[in-house]
Protein backbone atom coordinates (compact mmCIF):
# COMPACT_ATOMS: atom_id res chain seq x y z
CA UNK A 1 0.00 0.00 0.00
CA UNK A 2 2.21 2.65 -1.28
CA UNK A 3 1.51 6.42 -0.98
CA UNK A 4 1.19 9.20 -3.68
CA UNK A 5 3.76 10.34 -2.81
CA UNK A 6 5.94 7.83 -4.08
CA UNK A 7 7.13 8.44 -7.79
CA UNK A 8 6.65 5.25 -9.56
CA UNK A 9 3.20 3.95 -11.22
CA UNK A 10 1.11 1.34 -10.62
CA UNK A 11 2.73 -0.88 -13.40
CA UNK A 12 6.11 0.02 -12.52
CA UNK A 13 4.97 -0.51 -8.72
CA UNK A 14 4.00 -4.08 -9.84
CA UNK A 15 6.78 -5.17 -11.74
CA UNK A 16 8.62 -4.21 -8.36
CA UNK A 17 6.70 -7.18 -6.82
CA UNK A 18 6.73 -9.60 -9.61
CA UNK A 19 9.00 -10.02 -12.79
CA UNK A 20 11.12 -7.10 -12.04
CA UNK A 21 11.60 -3.61 -13.23
CA UNK A 22 14.43 -2.15 -15.47
CA UNK A 23 17.18 0.43 -15.03
CA UNK A 24 15.77 2.58 -17.74
CA UNK A 25 12.13 2.41 -16.79
CA UNK A 26 12.80 3.34 -13.05
CA UNK A 27 15.44 6.45 -13.95
CA UNK A 28 12.78 7.73 -15.87
CA UNK A 29 10.33 8.21 -12.77
CA UNK A 30 12.61 9.84 -10.33
CA UNK A 31 14.08 12.94 -9.82
CA UNK A 32 16.99 12.18 -7.96
CA UNK A 33 19.83 9.55 -8.63
CA UNK A 34 19.53 5.52 -8.04
CA UNK A 35 21.29 5.74 -4.72
CA UNK A 36 19.31 8.57 -3.43
CA UNK A 37 16.02 7.14 -4.59
CA UNK A 38 16.54 3.75 -3.02
CA UNK A 39 18.07 5.10 0.01
CA UNK A 40 14.94 7.31 0.71
CA UNK A 41 12.95 4.72 0.32
CA UNK A 42 14.83 2.56 2.66
CA UNK A 43 14.31 5.55 5.19
CA UNK A 44 10.46 4.99 4.59
CA UNK A 45 10.54 2.00 5.04
CA UNK A 46 10.78 -0.51 1.64
CA UNK A 47 14.18 -1.83 0.27
CA UNK A 48 14.41 -2.20 -3.49
CA UNK A 49 17.18 -4.27 -4.58
CA UNK A 50 18.89 -5.12 -7.55
CA UNK A 51 19.45 -8.66 -9.12
CA UNK A 52 20.53 -9.56 -12.84
CA UNK A 53 19.89 -6.42 -14.03
CA UNK A 54 16.47 -5.69 -13.08
CA UNK A 55 15.20 -4.04 -9.83
CA UNK A 56 12.86 -5.80 -7.31
CA UNK A 57 10.95 -5.40 -3.87
CA UNK A 58 13.62 -7.34 -1.67
CA UNK A 59 10.16 -8.92 0.42
CA UNK A 60 10.38 -10.76 -3.43
CA UNK A 61 12.94 -12.98 -2.03
CA UNK A 62 12.25 -12.91 1.52
CA UNK A 63 10.72 -16.41 2.82
CA UNK A 64 7.73 -16.04 4.95
CA UNK A 65 9.52 -18.22 7.71
CA UNK A 66 12.56 -15.54 7.53
CA UNK A 67 10.40 -12.08 7.42
CA UNK A 68 9.35 -9.59 9.91
CA UNK A 69 5.57 -8.50 9.83
CA UNK A 70 4.69 -5.66 12.17
CA UNK A 71 1.06 -5.98 13.68
CA UNK A 72 -0.64 -2.38 13.75
CA UNK A 73 -3.57 -1.40 15.67
CA UNK A 74 -5.05 2.24 16.57
CA UNK A 75 -7.75 4.24 18.25
CA UNK A 76 -8.09 7.84 17.39
CA UNK A 77 -10.64 10.07 18.59
CA UNK A 78 -12.35 10.46 15.30
CA UNK A 79 -12.24 9.10 11.47
CA UNK A 80 -10.92 12.40 9.97
CA UNK A 81 -7.51 13.05 9.82
CA UNK A 82 -7.67 16.38 9.64
CA UNK A 83 -9.29 17.06 12.68
CA UNK A 84 -8.70 14.08 14.39
CA UNK A 85 -5.73 11.96 15.66
CA UNK A 86 -4.49 8.60 17.27
CA UNK A 87 -4.87 8.46 21.04
CA UNK A 88 -3.88 4.99 21.18
CA UNK A 89 -1.28 3.04 19.12
CA UNK A 90 0.20 -0.93 19.51
CA UNK A 91 2.17 -3.25 17.68
CA UNK A 92 3.79 -6.21 17.50
CA UNK A 93 6.77 -8.08 15.71
CA UNK A 94 6.44 -11.29 14.07
CA UNK A 95 8.98 -13.61 13.17
CA UNK A 96 8.36 -17.32 11.90
CA UNK A 97 5.17 -17.06 14.19
CA UNK A 98 6.93 -15.78 17.17
CA UNK A 99 6.34 -12.46 18.67
CA UNK A 100 10.03 -10.24 18.98
CA UNK A 101 9.26 -7.07 20.25
CA UNK A 102 6.28 -4.78 21.09
CA UNK A 103 5.32 -1.31 20.82
CA UNK A 104 2.25 0.46 22.71
CA UNK A 105 1.38 4.00 24.16
CA UNK A 106 -0.93 6.41 24.37
CA UNK A 107 -0.74 9.87 22.58
CA UNK A 108 -1.43 13.27 24.02
CA UNK A 109 -4.83 14.86 23.79
CA UNK A 110 -7.11 17.67 24.74
CA UNK A 111 -10.46 16.10 24.30
CA UNK A 112 -11.93 12.55 23.34
CA UNK A 113 -15.64 12.43 22.03
CA UNK A 114 -17.72 10.70 24.49
CA UNK A 115 -18.69 8.05 22.18
CA UNK A 116 -15.66 6.81 21.57
CA UNK A 117 -14.77 7.03 25.32
CA UNK A 118 -17.79 4.94 25.91
CA UNK A 119 -16.60 2.88 22.74
CA UNK A 120 -12.61 2.28 24.09
CA UNK A 121 -13.00 3.11 27.10
CA UNK A 122 -10.10 6.00 26.94
CA UNK A 123 -10.76 9.29 28.25
CA UNK A 124 -8.59 12.60 27.59
CA UNK A 125 -7.31 12.48 31.50
CA UNK A 126 -5.56 8.40 30.62
CA UNK A 127 -2.85 10.51 27.86
CA UNK A 128 -2.20 13.64 30.17
CA UNK A 129 0.88 12.16 30.80
CA UNK A 130 1.47 10.50 27.58
CA UNK A 131 3.76 11.59 24.47
CA UNK A 132 3.16 14.29 21.54
CA UNK A 133 2.20 12.76 18.36
CA UNK A 134 4.97 13.59 17.13
CA UNK A 135 7.01 11.65 19.90
CA UNK A 136 5.15 8.62 19.25
CA UNK A 137 4.96 8.63 15.42
CA UNK A 138 8.84 9.04 15.72
CA UNK A 139 8.91 6.15 18.06
CA UNK A 140 6.75 4.08 16.18
CA UNK A 141 8.68 4.47 12.48
CA UNK A 142 11.95 3.52 14.20
CA UNK A 143 10.23 0.52 15.69
CA UNK A 144 8.09 -0.27 12.93
CA UNK A 145 11.60 -0.28 10.38
CA UNK A 146 11.16 -2.24 7.23
CA UNK A 147 8.65 -5.33 8.38
CA UNK A 148 5.66 -5.54 6.28
CA UNK A 149 2.89 -3.61 7.82
CA UNK A 150 -0.08 -5.87 9.21
CA UNK A 151 -3.13 -5.07 10.45
CA UNK A 152 -7.43 -6.03 10.08
CA UNK A 153 -9.36 -3.93 7.29
CA UNK A 154 -5.09 -2.18 6.82
CA UNK A 155 -6.54 0.67 4.85
CA UNK A 156 -7.45 2.80 7.86
CA UNK A 157 -4.61 1.96 9.98
CA UNK A 158 -2.06 2.41 7.64
CA UNK A 159 -3.65 5.34 5.96
CA UNK A 160 -4.14 7.57 8.96
CA UNK A 161 -0.84 6.46 10.38
CA UNK A 162 1.31 7.45 7.08
CA UNK A 163 -0.74 11.04 6.73
CA UNK A 164 -0.71 11.39 10.75
CA UNK A 165 3.53 11.29 10.29
CA UNK A 166 2.88 13.79 7.67
CA UNK A 167 1.07 15.78 10.15
CA UNK A 168 3.35 16.38 12.60
CA UNK A 169 6.57 17.00 9.45
CA UNK A 170 7.64 13.32 9.13
CA UNK A 171 7.72 11.52 5.54
CA UNK A 172 4.74 8.69 5.12
CA UNK A 173 5.16 5.26 5.20
CA UNK A 174 6.38 3.05 2.21
CA UNK A 175 6.41 0.09 4.26
CA UNK A 176 4.91 -3.22 2.27
CA UNK A 177 1.42 -3.79 3.72
CA UNK A 178 -1.39 -6.74 4.41
CA UNK A 179 -4.79 -6.85 5.19
CA UNK A 180 -5.46 -9.90 7.83
CA UNK A 181 -9.51 -9.31 6.73
CA UNK A 182 -8.84 -9.63 3.18
CA UNK A 183 -6.34 -12.85 4.03
CA UNK A 184 -9.40 -13.90 6.47
CA UNK A 185 -12.00 -14.07 3.55
CA UNK A 186 -9.45 -15.95 1.77
CA UNK A 187 -8.58 -18.70 3.98
CA UNK A 188 -11.10 -18.81 6.73
CA UNK A 189 -15.14 -20.26 6.14
CA UNK A 190 -17.24 -17.58 8.43
CA UNK A 191 -19.82 -15.83 8.36
CA UNK A 192 -18.62 -12.35 9.52
CA UNK A 193 -14.90 -11.12 8.84
CA UNK A 194 -15.60 -8.42 12.33
CA UNK A 195 -12.00 -8.89 14.20
CA UNK A 196 -14.42 -9.34 17.24
CA UNK A 197 -16.84 -12.49 15.68
CA UNK A 198 -13.82 -13.94 14.44
CA UNK A 199 -12.48 -14.22 17.78
CA UNK A 200 -15.61 -15.44 19.12
CA UNK A 201 -15.77 -18.10 16.75
CA UNK A 202 -11.67 -19.18 17.04
CA UNK A 203 -11.13 -18.03 20.72
CA UNK A 204 -8.06 -16.15 19.15
CA UNK A 205 -7.35 -14.36 22.36
CA UNK A 206 -8.72 -15.28 25.43
CA UNK A 207 -9.18 -11.65 27.37
CA UNK A 208 -10.04 -9.31 24.42
CA UNK A 209 -10.72 -5.55 25.07
CA UNK A 210 -12.31 -5.04 22.11
CA UNK A 211 -11.27 -1.38 20.58
CA UNK A 212 -8.37 -1.10 23.22
CA UNK A 213 -4.95 -1.42 20.81
CA UNK A 214 -3.03 -4.27 22.34
CA UNK A 215 -5.70 -5.89 22.90
CA UNK A 216 -6.91 -5.63 18.89
CA UNK A 217 -3.42 -6.63 17.81
CA UNK A 218 -3.20 -9.72 19.64
CA UNK A 219 -6.18 -11.16 18.81
CA UNK A 220 -5.29 -9.94 14.43
CA UNK A 221 -1.80 -11.78 16.09
CA UNK A 222 -3.73 -15.19 16.77
CA UNK A 223 -5.78 -14.56 13.39
CA UNK A 224 -2.62 -14.06 11.36
CA UNK A 225 -1.45 -17.63 12.83
CA UNK A 226 -4.76 -19.37 11.96
CA UNK A 227 -4.64 -17.65 8.22
CA UNK A 228 -0.97 -18.96 7.25
CA UNK A 229 -1.88 -22.34 9.20
CA UNK A 230 -5.09 -22.18 6.81
CA UNK A 231 -3.07 -21.39 3.32
CA UNK A 232 -3.01 -24.68 1.44
CA UNK A 233 -1.18 -22.42 -1.78
CA UNK A 234 2.49 -23.20 -1.83
CA UNK A 235 3.71 -19.31 -1.45
CA UNK A 236 7.88 -18.85 -1.56
CA UNK A 237 7.68 -15.25 -0.37
CA UNK A 238 6.07 -12.24 1.22
CA UNK A 239 5.13 -10.88 -2.26
CA UNK A 240 3.20 -14.24 -2.91
CA UNK A 241 1.55 -13.62 0.54
CA UNK A 242 0.79 -10.24 -0.92
CA UNK A 243 -0.44 -10.76 -4.11
CA UNK A 244 -2.90 -14.00 -2.56
CA UNK A 245 -4.69 -12.06 0.09
CA UNK A 246 -5.35 -9.38 -2.93
CA UNK A 247 -5.97 -11.53 -6.02
CA UNK A 248 -6.97 -15.34 -4.17
CA UNK A 249 -11.10 -16.24 -4.80
CA UNK A 250 -13.19 -15.37 -1.69
CA UNK A 251 -14.53 -18.40 0.27
CA UNK A 252 -18.37 -18.43 0.49
CA UNK A 253 -19.64 -17.88 3.10
CA UNK A 254 -22.61 -19.47 5.37
CA UNK A 255 -26.08 -18.82 4.76
CA UNK A 256 -26.90 -18.47 8.42
CA UNK A 257 -25.03 -17.12 11.35
CA UNK A 258 -24.17 -20.04 13.76
CA UNK A 259 -24.26 -17.91 16.45
CA UNK A 260 -28.09 -17.23 15.93
CA UNK A 261 -28.63 -21.13 15.48
CA UNK A 262 -27.12 -21.87 18.52
CA UNK A 263 -28.99 -19.37 20.28
CA UNK A 264 -32.21 -20.84 19.39
CA UNK A 265 -31.85 -24.17 19.39
CA UNK A 266 -30.82 -23.24 23.45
Amino acid sequence: MLNKAFPLDAKSVSRLATRGLPLEVLKSQIDESIDIFLELSRAQGINIIKRQGYFYFETKYIKLENAEFCIVDIETNGSHIQRHQIIEIAALKIKNGKIIDSFESFVKVKEINPIITELTGIRAEDTTNAPQLLEVMKAFKLFLADAVFVAHDVKFDYTFISNSMLKVGLEPLLNRSLCTLALAERTIECYRYALSYLNDTFMLNQNPKHHRAMSDVMTTYGLFLLILKSIKENLNNVEDLIKFSKSAPRLKRPKFDPFLEVKKES
